[in-house]
């Protein structure tokens, strides 16, 4: 029962101090939650309150169900530009009352895909998308994001299309710009940059709606040409089963929305990790999160899932468990009751203000610059990750991210490496050959190679390959292969291996193995090559191989080594 309910395993040995934490982290998160989640509403297109709406249920379940402590499930800037595209396609026009029906009919479709993908134990999708491919994938995102919410900021109203179509009617529309509107923006914009960088404890976004709030009612910003957005329903949301009319043309978005709701999540957990606290388990989060979005569909919710800025506010507010998450939805159901018609004096502009402090970080060129540091072929994959999204689409852009992902995978599977070894002079240390090392030692004669990784059909020949260069330029009479790195070998790579030692033979060099893990092991002895190579030609270790080789073909030996000084080959 603890593993499908984690918090009574937890609640059993809550300690009573922690609750005076758990209740400051709570209000504190309140404080971002709130005009974030309106923030997101308004990204998805949808009224204001239905962001407020998956700030309360969602957060509930996961309190229950979650593994992750501090995360704060409610939604992300992610999943809203995800919604609005899908709303944008099955009810493009509607009223706001169908836009409600088709955000909770979507939210109960991807809390259906996450729970068949707990029962299916499909915990490890979590890893599913490289880090430098969801780097991309975010940046592109945040840049439309930013560039949608422009017109808010300047006060005028444009004809949405393509990203380029849009911000080209931006430039031409600029002329048209309320001065006041672009004023308020930028005094917002500035107020949110200057307090979360020298006030970072302040809720920036909830300082900023509050001054708006105050300036439209004060000073009457409507009559001005500012707009407003509009009226809140205030109260709870109604209970209303979703329209599973709709499943058949949302369930393609709702696959993709699940799968970045469930990286996201899964992320955000594991990066506010603290020492003695479980790991969040796949698994079960997909089930927690699942459970979370389908409970919540009835009450008009968008997509939930857990976000990076409210966890981490949650986490250095104090949250000890998730009993900060409660504290945090019943404050979203207070702002519901009481002050829903204050809300509704929020200039758009201050809005998008916070819409744009908020998804900006989502953009990080100090990121990429890492990136490209370390791995320039995954700068490139970044790179297509935020094109994908810029110019096909954000829901194409979650095909684009997965496909490269796929690319990645499939191209690092098929290139493993090899490298020509040499041993640390004094130890029995091999180590690839390399120009920081010119020291370490080699034997005339015998060739150590190390690759790494599963072989199988798809790169057995290019292994192939790189190791008949190598002999083919040290001509050694024994090719040692170390293959204490391969976990298993494939029977088209088995077959590869036993047709290559044929064709060494018939060059004069022989082949010996070395360090096979026990899978491989047991697959080569029960391979023709096992009969082929013997015990004779099967090594525990480098080391071993060494002194067999050195007894059968150094003159003089055990009297003294013959080594030589290698030279850096690897490849």
């Amino acid at each position: 029962m603890i593993n499908v309910v984690p918090a009574i395993g937890w609640l059993k040995t809550y300690p009573a101090t922690w609750l005076r934490f758990d209740a400051i982290a709570g209000l504190t998160t309140a404080a971002v939650v709130i005009p974030k989640a309106m923030a997101f509403a308004a990204i998805a297109g949808l009224p204001l309150e239905a962001g407020l709406y998956t700030a309360v249920v969602p957060l509930v379940v996961y309190a229950v169900l979650g593994t992750s402590r501090p995360l704060s499930v409610t939604t992300t800037s992610t999943i809203a530009i995800l919604v609005a595209a899908t709303l944008a396609g099955v009810a493009p026009g509607g009223d706001s009352a169908t836009l409600m029906t088709a955000s909770a009919a979507l939210a109960l479709m991807v809390g259906g895909v996450l729970v068949l993908a707990a029962v299916l134990r499909l915990g490890f999708l979590a890893n599913f998308i490289s880090d430098p491919v969801l780097t991309g994938f975010k940046a592109g995102i945040g840049i439309v994001i930013v560039v949608d919410q422009l017109p808010k900021l300047l006060g005028v109203h444009v004809q949405k299309g393509g990203f380029f179509e849009n911000l080209v009617s931006i430039a031409q529309h600029v002329p048209q710009s309320s001065v006041p509107t672009v004023v308020l923006g930028l005094v917002m914009l500035g107020l949110i940059v200057g307090l979360e960088r020298f006030a970072p404890r302040v809720p920036a976004p909830l300082v900023a709606v509050a001054i708006g709030i105050a300036a439209s009612g004060l000073l009457g910003l409507e009559r001005s040409g500012v707009a407003l957005v509009g009226q809140v329903r205030p109260g709870l949301p109604s209970f209303a089963l979703p329209d599973v009319s709709l499943a058949r043309q949302l369930w393609p978005s709702a696959v993709g929305i699940a799968l970045m709701s469930f990286v996201e999540t899964v992320a955000a957990g594991r990066s506010f990790l603290r020492a003695g606290e479980p790991l969040p388990a796949p698994n079960q989060e997909l089930l927690a999160l699942g459970l979370a979005n389908v409970a919540g569909s009835p009450f008009s919710i968008m997509p939930a899932g857990g976000g990076t800025s409210q966890t981490a506010v949650n986490r250095a507010a104090g949250a000890r468990t998730q009993i900060a998450g409660l504290v945090t939805a019943a404050a979203v159901v207070a702002t519901l009751l009481l002050l829903a018609p204050i809300i509704g004096l929020m200039p758009q502009a201050a809005l998008a203000a916070v819409v744009v402090a908020t998804t900006v970080g989502l953009i990080s060129p100090m990121e990429f610059g890492a990136i490209r540091r370390i791995r320039h072929m995954e700068f490139w994959w970044a790179l297509v990750g935020a094109a994908g999204v810029v110019l096909l689409g954000t829901l194409n852009g979650i095909l684009v991210a997965v496909a490269v992902s796929l690319l990645v995978l499939f191209y690092h599977a098929n290139h493993p490496p090899v490298y020509l070894l040499g041993r640390k002079p004094g130890t029995d240390v091999f180590r690839p050959l390399s120009a920081e090392h010119p020291e370490d030692e080699t034997v005339p004669g015998l060739l150590l190679l190390r690759t790494e990784g599963r072989l199988q059909f798809a790169n057995a020949h290019r292994v192939g390959e790189k190791v008949w260069q190598l002999v083919h330029e040290a001509r050694p009479r024994v090719l040692a292969v170390d293959l204490s790195a391969v976990p298993d070998i494939e029977y088209t790579a088995l077959k590869a291996m036993a047709e290559f030692e044929g064709q060494l033979q018939e060059a004069g060099t022989v082949l010996w193995l070395v360090a096979l893990n026990p899978e491989a092991l047991r697959v080569v002895q029960l391979a023709p090559l096992g009969k082929t190579l013997g015990r004779g030609r099967m090594f525990v270790n480098l080391e071993q191989a060494v002194d067999a080789y050195r007894a059968a073909f150094t003159p003089g030996f055990p009297d003294g080594p013959r080594v030589r000084r290698g030279t850096a080959n690897c490849s």
